[in-house]
């Protein structure tokens, strides 16, 4: 008498994430972590965003506005630079900004980072290059990095061709009247608008040498050292 087959055992569906699903940042990033590797999504208020492929105007404006960060970083000890990092925001948000500049913890700054190599809390600094996410950027994105503690927001308009500067402590639209935004929170940090949209290198980094050669970027650089020595002791 011929034995009876066993049934095979089922296996566990493979999680996948959806834009407009609904969960907690503990739940999405269990998730995200078993997605391949070039997968991108992000969960803003408890809502799953699941990134479309970049077009080519989000590529090529995006270097230049790194670039501007980048030269900055470089001149300012305590300083970090993150390009499309994960950030651990509160029980519903898990971004990836486009940008950001923080402090870093040893220097004073207010977030922190994990174990497991991520950034948890807000960056000073968040920049956003905004095309098909433009509804997003400015509004719901933007809502909640001021509520998690982001001080100050860039959103490269593409659309606009504006980079439109908010100050997120005050819940306000700065406009710079020269066409150069001088962030608040990383003082000596120039960016000339018009430079970006007109792929003008030169000017571009004429604005970002000026600013770190200005005295409040060598009094900034000098908090930041002291503020570290402090800790240290």
């Amino acid at each position: 008498m011929s034995a009876i087959p066993k049934p095979m055992q089922e296996r566990e569906p493979t999680p996948e994430l959806h834009s407009g699903d609904h969960m907690t940042r503990e739940e999405f990033h269990r998730i995200y972590e078993q997605m391949p590797e070039h997968f991108k999504a992000e969960l803003i208020g408890g809502v799953v965003y699941v990134a479309s492929p970049l077009k080519l105007r989000h590529g090529t404006n995006h270097p230049a506005l790194s670039a501007v960060m980048f030269t900055y970083r470089g001149h300012t000890p305590g300083v970090q630079l993150g390009d499309n990092t994960t950030v651990l925001l509160g029980s519903d948000s898990e971004p990836q900004p486009d940008l950001f500049l923080r402090i870093l913890p040893e220097y004073g700054g207010q977030s922190q980072t994990t174990e497991d190599d991520y950034v948890l809390g807000a960056p000073e600094l968040v920049a956003e290059i905004a095309h098909s996410s433009r509804s997003i950027d400015l509004y719901k994105k933007r809502e909640k990095y001021r509520q998690f503690g982001v001080r100050e927001y860039l959103v490269l308009s593409l659309d606009e061709k504006r980079l439109r500067w908010f100050d997120l402590t005050e819940d306000k639209e700065l406009l710079a009247g020269d066409g150069i935004v001088r962030a608040k929170n990383f003082p000596g940090l120039w960016t000339d608008a018009a430079a970006l949209f007109a792929d003008d290198y030169g000017r571009l980094m004429s604005a970002v040498n000026q600013g770190i050669a200005s005295p409040e970027h060598a009094q900034f650089v000098e908090r930041l050292a002291n503020k570290k020595a402090s800790n240290a002791t």
